[in-house]
């Protein structure tokens, strides 16, 4: 993925077997962040992250979508315990990963294996990708892209 670039589009369930249609957000600025797996302390700590900033973003007209591999079912379970105020997207075989470049060859604890790395993007209104987080810890990446948002 690029910036400048048009986000490619997508359909996916949410925690509650909603389908979403990413071109269906046209005219909304889109934060789509990637995460390894709900309920996981990394990815507790960023959802939570997002969750507390939800006003903020509301103000600046962008909506959350946050796609893993969980099946929809334990998207409702994280969503549900971290009181979340966003969307959760299922992407079970990955295959929205792979369109975003973000489903790669992994290294932990000496072991390699196929998962999502962390990745955010930006997606203007147009839907547009217009800027693309990847350095970032999960305990400040809402604290990134609030700094992003007010530079804009």
């Amino acid at each position: 993925m690029m910036i400048d670039q048009l986000a490619p589009d997508f359909t996916l369930y949410d925690q509650d077997n909603q389908s979403h249609t990413l071109s269906s957000y046209k005219g909304k600025n889109v934060l789509l962040y990637f995460y390894p797996r709900a309920s996981t302390p990394g990815c507790t700590v960023q959802a939570q992250g997002l969750r507390d900033i939800n006003k903020e973003l509301e103000k600046n007209n962008v909506i959350v979508l946050g796609i893993s591999p969980d099946t929809p079912k334990r998207l409702k379970n994280f969503s549900e315990k971290q009181q979340l105020n966003f969307t959760l997207l299922s992407d079970i075989d990955h295959s929205v990963c792979e369109l975003y470049n973000v489903w790669q060859l992994k290294k932990f604890m000496g072991k390699e294996s196929m998962g999502v790395v962390r990745t955010t993007f930006f997606i203007d209104t147009s839907g547009k990708i217009t800027h693309i987080f990847d350095q970032f810890k999960t305990k400040d990446h809402h604290e990134v892209v609030l700094n992003y948002l007010n530079k804009k």
